[in-house]
């Protein structure tokens, strides 16, 4: 087949492919500061919650953990403004695209994240909790100033592979018309009729960032042993 690559759409386009990564770095940063924020309230709920609230943690990180998430997005997309129409009566309430792909994003991520601290946590030995209660800490101040600090160490690498998991599935939005960097790459592509180079250029991003990724991963892994 004689195929004549085009690689002067890459420039021609990349204003679009440029805000594609902007908005592809947004939801990153957006899944991951607040996943992990949620996922550590979540995380304590689980080891020092009453049971009630354990039960309803848990009962949470199952559901999450367990629905694709693309439905989690099509839920915030389709769903929620449905709900927001019957509740409000206004017949315009709905969600955008960035509202509902960043909420099933932080909801999502809130349950892979709240395992991960709370393996995190409990990778750290009970002898250490007990010498600082017996130092005179309760025991939110042993958690916050002797457990966390290690525990924090430890979870790092797995914090690290989630985040590069969250990177590959920000392109889910593609299917809301979400103009992330998939999205933005793909209508270059259609625009010029240059499907190949631009899924090739994409491929490339993609590898390159989670390769990073892996390689800051298998380095924290080596460090810990060293330790």
């Amino acid at each position: 087949m004689d195929y004549s690559f085009d690689w002067g759409s890459l420039v021609r386009g990349w204003p679009l492919i440029l805000d594609g990564m902007a908005m592809t770095a947004l939801l990153v940063s957006v899944g991951m500061t607040l996943g992990i924020s949620a996922g550590v309230l979540l995380a304590l709920a689980r080891l020092y919650g009453p049971r009630w609230l354990a039960v309803a943690a848990a009962f949470y990180v199952n559901l999450f953990r367990s629905i694709p998430l693309i439905l989690t997005i099509f839920w915030f997309f389709f769903l929620v403004p449905f709900v927001l129409r019957a509740i409000t009566g206004n017949p315009y309430a709905g969600v955008g695209p960035i509202y509902a792909a960043l909420a099933a994003f932080v909801l999502a991520e809130a349950a892979y994240y709240c395992e991960i601290i709370r393996a995190g946590i409990l990778s750290v030995r009970n002898g250490q909790m007990h010498a600082a209660t017996a130092l005179g800490l309760n025991r939110w101040q042993a958690l916050r100033y002797v457990i966390l600090p290690q525990a924090i160490r430890n979870m790092t690498p797995s914090l690290i592979n989630q985040t590069i998991a969250l990177l590959k599935d920000t392109s889910l939005v593609y299917v809301i018309s979400l103009n992330d960097f998939l999205g933005a790459a793909t209508k270059v592509a259609h625009r010029d009729g240059t499907l190949v180079e631009m899924y090739l250029f994409v491929a490339a991003v993609y590898l390159a960032v989670c390769s990073l990724g892996v390689w800051l991963v298998t380095k924290l892994k080596k460090n810990q042993v060293a330790y």
